[in-house]
């Protein structure tokens, strides 16, 4: 908003009778803002986005309460609390994953064996809390308000068999079970679909309050890779669509799912 508003930092913090540190503080996350002064904010900046400047102060309000992903802090890595936090504040959620299911339904048993793997080997105690962490990402789906769930799986993520048979068929069986729901769509992308847009990525594309606070997530082996920019959004948006118009209807998509599990 600042920078749309054509207002330097010094600017903006003369305005508030506060000093250049703080705005930039408020700015790169290390402060944070009350829901009053993102209003102000807004006022100074002639934010004309009724929308979103409510979105931004809903959410510098609930940040006084304390979440469930609070409890890692200092445990795990910063990257895994920020997802937790983009899906809790998500409207719906779209991902689209080649080589993994997507975390959101992964069983205890799929996602400890997939931590198992880490190299360097992760200590007992921090595959436990990856793993525990996890599950707990799993009630945005379950909650009173759930979110709206779109995942897209290819075939090679189906018969990855992670655990072994018997893991592996539980979790597709898991996987069928979660696509009952009125608020989950899975769409498979099978090997005979050939070459795909996207083949190779694993994508989150939270969608929030308004558009402007969309955020797409990229799996990387140093960790999470974060985009909030207007083109890379755009990019991602459309991406995603092309990805879906390679899969098979969600029906067939189930119905390929339950073919994969019966064959373990």
């Amino acid at each position: 908003m600042r920078e749309q508003a054509g207002v330097s930092i010094q600017e903006a913090a003369g305005l508030l009778g506060a000093d250049r540190t703080m705005i930039s503080n408020i700015e790169v996350g290390r402060t944070g803002v009350s829901e009053e002064r993102v209003r102000q904010l807004a006022r100074h900046y002639q934010c004309p986005d009724a929308s979103l400047v409510d979105a931004l102060a809903e959410m510098a309000s609930s940040r006084k309460v304390r979440h469930w992903w609070d409890e890692y802090r200092g445990k795990l890595p910063d990257d895994f609390l920020d997802v937790s936090e983009i899906e809790h504040y998500a409207v719906g959620i779209r991902t689209a994953q080649t080589v993994h299911l997507p975390g959101l339904f992964q069983t205890e048993a799929h996602a400890r064996a997939l931590f198992d793997l880490v190299v360097p080997a992760l200590p007992r105690l921090e595959v436990e809390l990856r793993v525990a962490h996890r599950l707990g990402r799993q009630r945005v789906i379950d909650r009173d308000d759930p979110v709206t769930y779109v995942g897209i799986i290819h075939e090679a993520a189906l018969r990855m068999q992670f655990g072994g048979p018997d893991v592996a068929r539980r979790q597709l069986e898991h996987l069928t079970e979660a696509a009952d729901r009125d608020n989950v769509s899975l769409f498979v992308i099978p090997f005979s679909a050939g070459s795909f847009h996207g083949a190779g990525q694993s994508i989150l594309h939270a969608e929030g309050p308004v558009p402007q606070l969309d955020t797409v997530q990229l799996d990387s082996a140093y960790g999470a890779h974060f985009a909030d920019a207007p083109t890379p959004l755009a990019n991602y948006r459309s991406l995603l669509e092309l990805m879906k118009r390679s899969s098979l209807r969600a029906d067939a998509s189930q119905d390929f799912i339950h073919s994969i599990a019966r064959d373990l």
